[in-house]
């Protein structure tokens, strides 16, 4: 049996799950600075970080895992309908988690301090969730569709994953987004262990 990351959509899965982690964990390092009264950078930063998240994994990532590698392993078996219909709920919730978050940091900007706890919170639940959710595909769904997909199902999933990401103009939006995620990760300092 080849390994998980031997077809080339699991690597790219793999691959954006590891950029959303970093992401997600920029993000929880801006607001623990802001927590710490440390210099952070601009709020704008922050901003970007949730505009990443909602534009690539939201609107590119997560359709692509629902129709291309969760259909074809609901059509091959119904021992996993329970955790695909849980994965496909996360990901409408996590468009709701992240207006929320762009909510929280909204009132931070009015409010200052105040509002930081909320913020905070928000971001770290957020983490949380995404840590939980990603756990499930890489464990449970990539695994089993290895395993229970046909040859044919996976030269649709590695088309899909492997061909132009950007739903709008051409590569012009996964190239933004990547310049995006570099300078995220650029930002953002490490924490002191």
């Amino acid at each position: 049996m080849q390994s998980v990351g031997s077809r080339s959509a699991i690597a790219v899965i793999l691959h954006e799950h590891e950029q959303m982690s970093t992401v997600i964990e920029g993000m929880r390092r801006f607001v623990g600075l802001l927590a710490a009264g440390m210099p952070a950078p601009g709020l704008m930063v922050l901003r970007a970080m949730l505009y990443y998240i909602r534009e690539y994994p939201q609107q590119v990532h997560h359709p692509k895992e629902d129709r291309y590698l969760f259909t074809p392993l609901r059509d091959r078996t119904d021992e996993f309908d329970h955790v695909l219909t849980e994965l496909e709920s996360q990901h409408a919730q996590g468009d709701v988690r992240l207006r929320n978050i762009e909510h929280a940091l909204t009132r931070y900007e009015l409010k200052g301090a105040p509002a930081l706890r909320e913020l905070r919170a928000m971001v770290d639940t957020y983490a949380e969730f995404h840590a939980d959710h990603r756990c499930m595909e890489e464990t449970l769904i990539l695994p089993a569709a290895r395993r229970l997909l046909t040859n044919e199902d996976w030269e649709k999933i590695d088309a899909a994953f492997g061909a132009n990401r950007d739903p709008f103009d051409g590569v012009k939006l996964e190239d933004d987004l990547g310049k995006l995620f570099s300078m995220i990760v650029k930002t953002i300092p490490e924490t002191e262990s």
